[in-house]
């Protein structure tokens, strides 16, 4: 599955990951769906993206919403950012990796005092 998603391989990435279940009775993980998210996020699909996270069977780690907020940044992705950054600083407050992600969304966006205001939190927060 990582490989494919860092070829670009979404069909055969999506096929091999349905091929676990069905054909070898392999239940993914936590692993393997964050590895679904990074394919689909990769290739641009956010919105498939975000409903794999919202629809998966077990919860979603800070590591699944990080992988989404990553892949805002690469496809300037705004909004879905944001939501996506929310998550991980519930679920992982003392990581500093969504803070500098969301600024850079930002600030592609020209959105300079919103980026100022996410870097000055983390510093608030001691984060580095």
């Amino acid at each position: 599955l990582s490989a494919c998603s860092h070829t670009g391989m979404v069909d055969e990435g999506c096929h091999y990951f349905i091929s676990m279940k069905c054909d070898h009775g392999i239940e993914p993980t936590l692993d393997h769906y964050n590895c679904m998210i990074d394919l689909l996020g990769r290739a641009g699909q956010l919105d498939a993206g975000e409903d794999l996270i919202n629809k998966m069977p077990c919860k979603p780690s800070a590591m699944s919403w990080l992988t989404l907020l990553s892949a805002c940044r690469m496809h300037f992705d705004v909004a879905r950012g944001k939501h996506a950054a929310k998550h991980v600083f519930e679920l992982d407050p003392d990581n500093a990796s969504p803070y500098v992600l969301l600024s850079s969304i930002y600030a592609a966006a020209g959105k300079w005092v919103d980026a100022a205001g996410v870097i000055k939190v983390m510093n608030e927060k001691g984060l580095k």
